[in-house]
């Protein structure tokens, strides 16, 4: 049969296009997983940088900035008790509050790169030492409540 060669012709185009299209899928799927997180963890960085913010913004001294920053984020993160990975966490996160602090009280350049450079270093030292983004530490998983009607 004279046209058996054009046949395998095409059906190997076909299925170079098939896998072809395959191999877009999987990376425009992870590509969309990535920054879906990078997104979320924005997000969540923001929340939690104004709401420390807020809080310690009418903070006389560094040690009562501090303590309400520790409280929003044990608020944010649920937590209603100390454990020791707990404190090393908030104690670990203290320069953060000390630079929100300070970038509040002197409105200038220097202490808004001591913030970013704070978190940054807080933020590096959790995924080395905890092995995930301090972020997820945010997935709060909401039971499901049954519905009950009286």
């Amino acid at each position: 049969m004279v046209t058996a060669p054009f046949l395998h012709e095409l059906k190997a185009a076909a299925e170079a296009a098939k896998t072809a299209e395959g191999h877009f899928r999987r990376d425009a799927a992870v590509r969309i997983a990535t920054l879906e997180q990078e997104r979320a963890f924005a997000f969540r960085r923001f929340n939690l940088m104004q709401a420390i913010a807020e809080a310690i913004a009418s903070a006389e001294s560094e040690e009562v900035a501090v303590a309400g920053a520790f409280a929003v984020l044990s608020m944010r993160l649920g937590w209603t008790s100390d454990s020791e990975p707990r404190s090393e966490v908030t104690t670990r996160f203290a320069p953060v509050a000390l630079a929100v602090f300070r970038a509040s009280k002197s409105g200038k350049d220097g202490p808004a790169t001591d913030l970013h450079d704070a978190l940054a270093d807080f933020e590096n030292w959790y995924a080395e030492t905890r092995g995930s983004p301090f972020w997820t530490l945010f997935e709060h998983q909401m039971p499901d409540t049954p519905v009950v009607d009286f």
